[in-house]
């Protein structure tokens, strides 16, 4: 679907759409990177490692949620941590296919090079929707370092999308 705006420029919300998807996958691949480097830095930092069970996460507590609504049970135990992929990589390039949409018809969504986008994802899921949802401890009872661990990491994930949507979407 083509429109086009004031200034003569061609919007193509099909081309934004699809720019988007692209830039949300590999930006939430090296989400996934970035977060693993940060998590061995603060582990080499401490003296010793937590000898705590560590949480589920909250992508695999979407899709035991999705699977008990779909199929009555949770996913199986061995499955769980590609439904847990799955449900990040469906919540990045969803989000990043909103944002390319978004890119075509409103261009200053893109300020900040993607950051403000990866703030925005941050503050809407992790520090609202993931804890209304009852998959994370409220915002209250989360570490601030575990704030700015998230936050940078949605910075990462928005300058990423921003950067390749943007390149494609020269391309198409």
């Amino acid at each position: 679907m083509k429109l086009y705006d004031d200034g003569g420029g061609e919007m193509d919300l099909l081309k934004g759409l699809v720019a988007g998807v692209a830039g949300g996958l590999l930006a939430s691949f090296l989400m996934e990177q970035f977060q693993a480097a940060w998590s061995a830095a603060a582990e080499a930092m401490q003296d010793k490692k937590s000898s705590g069970e560590k949480a589920q996460p909250a992508t695999v507590k979407a899709a035991n949620a999705l699977s008990e609504k779909v199929t009555g049970r949770e996913v199986p135990e061995d499955y769980q941590p590609a439904a847990g992929e799955a449900v990040h990589y469906g919540m990045g390039a969803g989000s990043a296919a909103v944002y390319g949409i978004l890119a075509e018809v409103v261009p200053m969504l893109t300020a900040g090079d993607g950051l403000v986008f990866g703030t925005g994802v941050w503050l809407l899921a992790d520090e609202l929707a993931v804890p209304a949802a009852g998959l994370s401890k409220s915002p209250k009872e989360i570490p601030l370092t575990t704030h700015i661990y998230a936050l940078a990491s949605h910075l990462v994930y928005g300058w990423i999308t921003e950067t390749v949507r943007r390149a494609i979407r020269g391309v198409l």
